[in-house]
């Protein structure tokens, strides 16, 4: 098949002008917009200043009293706090309106209603976890969680392949697309017209015409600038059924914080993927932003792709208000254990909207059970107190913990941030590493030779709290040993970051990551 670059291409390449005269000027005029009729409405409530100072303190005094009771992460908590001590004004009504969740609480109800209709499509196999007793009884309590408390099960009869690049996972993916014969599923975060982009758009195109089933549905940043705003419109000609999650309007709703960040691809219920990879050329090295673009992915093939199919329809399904034919989309599931050295995999999601931490419940489960070692890969390194305290008790107790950051980071307030966690790392234990030729984007654990977390989680707060993801969780699988082969081979071209460098380090990013750790929670 030969890939050619389409015209759609250029419209991608954007300038400073289509960014001036474009839907991004107009997004941030219309807010300002907003933001002037608030500014204006207290000027002309400030002859009533005496009466307004009132109720504004009695109503900061209120919010404090309920933040401070409020269930959830401490470092919220202080943030808020502070916020309303620095703003008043501001603080106390910016709380106010994230908290009342408006446009959000009637997504969040959808994906209830979806989860229920999907439940008996999700049932647990008892006699895995009766084996799963038998080899690691550590992990069927975290089984038994993710089951019955966010209805993901644990499958065996699931084989996993590790992709240590995003261009060895995208011509994996391009051969399972063609050989699709009766549905497609794509979910991701970033869409990016380009080389990457446009070969699968015209594997889709030719599927749709074959009479395949194709579902694409992305993230609505991507309107900003990456995408045309009527994107699903021009698929929806090629007899693509597409969406975008949360377009971007200037509105005020808190949904709009909760981005979906995951990434997922089924293939006829046989086959899915996941891990960092988006759809856009830096992913695959084929345009280069920060140096070489390091990044993973996983494809996983047999039972466990059904969690991957249901996932997908729950989003999906999160703005429809029609019924799905979910059996029209299962694969009948293997009966009994036929390859016992394919261990376990459990594909999990995490929605702020659950009040449950999936992803960070996860990295802590390998943390805080590891025997010898835990090697992580993440891009961004903004830590509450809870998952500092577990990474620096893990490297306390003995127990090697590894870190691969970047050394060319693609925000570089993110990165500022992130090195003011350094040293209390370093003075634990923990090692840090960055990685030299440039920019990691994997989201990986993995521990012991035996256990490995793949996904699209970020050791951050927006991806452990306010994003939508997803991510699998294996066990004794062929593909823990790749992961880590994969760790060990990406620490060779690495510089192990020094307690001395780290305090000598530029006074200005310093000056300017700890500034930045006041308000980390709402970044």
């Amino acid at each position: 098949m030969e890939y050619l670059d389409t015209k759609a291409v250029k419209k991608a390449k954007k300038g400073i002008l289509s960014v001036v005269f474009g839907r991004t000027a107009l997004i941030l005029a219309l807010l300002l917009l907003q933001i002037g009729v608030m500014i204006s409405m207290v000027t002309v409530l400030k002859d009533y200043r005496t009466y307004m100072d009132v109720v504004l303190m009695i109503l900061r005094v209120i919010v404090v009293i309920y933040v401070i009771n409020e269930k959830g992460n401490p470092a919220f908590t202080m943030t808020w706090i502070l916020l309303m001590m620095v703003f008043p004004v501001f603080g106390t009504l910016f709380y106010i309106y994230v908290k009342s969740e408006l446009g959000s609480r009637a997504l969040a109800k959808q994906l209830s209603r979806r989860k229920l209709e999907t439940h008996r499509y999700m049932q647990q196999d008892q006699s895995v976890i009766r084996d799963l007793e038998l080899s690691k009884s550590a992990d069927v309590s975290l089984a038994h969680y993710m089951k019955y408390q966010l209805g993901f099960p644990i499958y065996r009869n699931t084989k996993v392949t590790y992709f240590p690049s995003g261009d060895k996972k995208f011509h994996q993916m391009v051969r399972e697309l063609q050989k699709a014969e009766k549905f497609i599923f794509l979910e991701y975060f970033i869409v990016e017209e380009g080389y990457m982009w446009n070969t699968i758009l015209e594997i889709l195109k030719a599927k749709v015409r074959e009479g395949v089933e194709v579902r694409f549905m992305y993230d609505g940043m991507c309107s900003i600038s990456k995408l045309p705003y009527d994107y699903p419109r021009q698929m929806r000609k090629y007899g693509i059924r597409c969406k975008m999650f949360s377009p971007i309007r200037p509105v005020l709703t808190t949904v709009q914080n909760n981005r979906d960040h995951r990434k997922i691809c089924v293939v006829d219920g046989k086959v899915a993927f996941t891990g960092g990879v988006n759809l856009a050329d830096e992913y695959i090295n084929r345009i280069e932003r920060f140096g070489y673009w390091k990044d993973t992915a996983a494809m996983f093939e047999g039972d466990a792709v059904q969690s991957f199919t249901i996932m997908f329809l729950q989003m999906w399904n999160a703005t429809e208000w029609g019924k799905e034919s979910y059996q029209d989309y299962l694969t009948e599931k293997s009966t009994g254990v036929k390859r016992r050295e394919l261990g376990y995999v459990l594909p999990y999601a995490d929605s702020p909207f659950d009040h449950e931490d999936v992803g960070e419940t996860v990295y802590k489960h390998i943390l805080n059970h590891a025997k010898r070692y835990v090697h992580i890969m993440t891009p961004y390194l903004i830590l509450d107190d809870q998952m500092m305290d577990t990474l620096t008790k893990t490297a306390k107790s003995g127990i090697e913990v590894a870190i691969i950051m970047p050394h060319i980071p693609d925000k570089w307030y993110a990165f500022a941030l992130a090195k003011t966690y350094y040293q209390e790392l370093l003075e634990a234990g923990v090692k840090i590493y960055e990685f030299t030729p440039g920019f990691v984007h994997a989201k990986i654990f993995v521990s012991d030779d035996e256990v490995a977390t793949v996904g699209t989680i970020n050791l951050d707060y927006r991806s452990l709290y306010l994003h939508f993801e997803n991510g699998a969780y294996i066990y004794n699988n062929p593909a823990v040993r790749d992961i880590e082969q994969d760790f060990q081979r990406t620490i060779r071209k690495c510089h192990c970051v020094t307690l001395e460098e780290v305090r000598k380090q530029n006074i200005w990013m310093q000056i300017c990551g700890r500034a930045l750790r006041l308000i980390a929670p709402l970044m």
